[in-house]
C-alpha cells in the first residue's frame, strides 16, 4: 500500500497544546467507500488502511456511505464480521473511529458502533485541530440545488419512518434497500452534473463558523481554496484507490492536503 500527496495548498501553524503532547494524534478522513460483498478490494483496502494506521495514535473520521447500504445494526454476514475484527483491533491498539451517516447508510447506529467502541457524529459536526476550527459533514446537506433529493431526504430521515422501517424484517428491509439503490441509479441518469454538487451559498454559509470544510458524497476530491478558508472534498473509493486526507499536527506546520492511498 502505498500514499502518494497529490494537492498541497495550504499550511498553518499549530499551537502549543500539540507540540507538548508525548504522543502526536494522527487524523485521518475518508469517505464514500461504499463497502459490499460485491466488491471485495475495497473491503480489502479498507482493512489494509486501518492496518497501516494501527501504530500511529489514529483518530478515524468516516464522513458517511462507508457501506454502499445498511438495512440496520442487528444485520450480520462474514465480511462484515472481518470489518468488525478489523475496527476492535484497531480500537484496542489506542485508536479511536468517529463515523457520520452518509445518504447511502443513514441507518446505521451507535448499536453498531458499540462492537468496537466507536462514535457517532452528529449530521454536522466540528472539530479543532491546532489553528483549524474544522465542520465536518457528509456533504448532501450541501447539495440544495438537487430539490427533489432534499425532500426525499427529508421524508426518510423522519424518525417516525425510520424507526418503523428498523422494525421491519431483515428481508423486506434489503428489497426496500435494492429498490433506493435502483431508484438512486436511474435518478443520476437525468440529472445534471450541476444540480448534484454542492450549492455556492450552502458552502459559504457552513463556513460562517469555520476555517475548514470536509465532507464528501459528491465524488468529486479536491482541496478550493475560498480566500482565508478552505473547502476540502474526499474522494469516493474506486477499483484502486482513493483520495483521503491526513493531518499530521505533530510537524510544526499542520498541512492539509489530500493524499492517494492505493490499494
Amino acid at each position: 500500500m502505498k500514499l502518494m500527496s497529490v494537492l498541497l495548498p495550504f499550511q498553518r501553524e499549530v499551537g502549543r497544546d500539540f507540540k507538548t503532547r508525548k504522543r502526536s494524534v494522527t487524523y485521518l478522513f475518508i469517505s464514500d467507500l461504499h463497502l459490499s460483498p460485491e466488491h471485495p478490494r475495497l473491503v480489502r483496502g479498507f482493512l489494509d488502511l486501518l492496518d497501516s494506521y494501527k501504530d500511529r495514535n489514529t483518530q478515524l473520521y468516516i464522513l458517511g456511505d462507508w457501506f454502499n447500504a445498511w438495512i440496520g445494526d442487528d444485520f450480520t454476514a462474514p465480511w462484515l464480521d472481518e470489518i468488525i475484527n478489523a475496527l476492535q483491533e484497531f480500537n484496542q491498539a489506542g485508536n479511536q473511529i468517529y463515523f457520520q451517516v452518509g445518504n447511502r447508510d443513514f441507518a446505521l447506529g451507535q448499536k453498531f458502533l458499540d462492537k468496537f467502541n466507536g462514535h457517532l457524529l452528529q449530521d454536522i459536526d466540528h472539530l479543532t485541530i491546532g489553528a483549524y476550527h474544522i465542520r465536518l459533514e457528509h456533504g448532501d446537506l450541501l447539495c440544495t440545488d438537487d430539490v427533489s433529493y432534499q425532500k426525499f431526504r427529508k421524508i426518510i430521515r423522519n424518525p417516525l419512518l425510520l424507526g418503523f422501517l428498523k422494525n421491519l424484517p431483515l428481508s423486506f428491509r434489503q428489497k426496500i434497500a435494492n429498490g433506493f439503490r435502483k431508484k438512486s441509479a436511474e435518478t443520476k441518469q437525468v440529472k445534471s452534473y450541476d444540480i448534484m454538487d454542492v450549492n455556492a451559498d450552502a458552502v459559504e454559509f457552513a463556513l460562517k463558523d469555520a476555517d475548514v470544510l470536509i465532507h464528501g458524497h459528491t465524488h468529486r476530491p479536491e482541496i478550493h481554496q475560498l480566500q482565508d478558508k478552505q473547502r476540502i472534498v474526499l474522494g469516493d473509493w474506486r477499483e484502486h484507490e482513493a483520495q483521503i486526507l491526513e493531518i499530521d499536527p505533530k510537524q510544526k506546520n499542520v498541512k492539509l492536503e489530500l493524499k492517494t492511498w492505493a490499494y
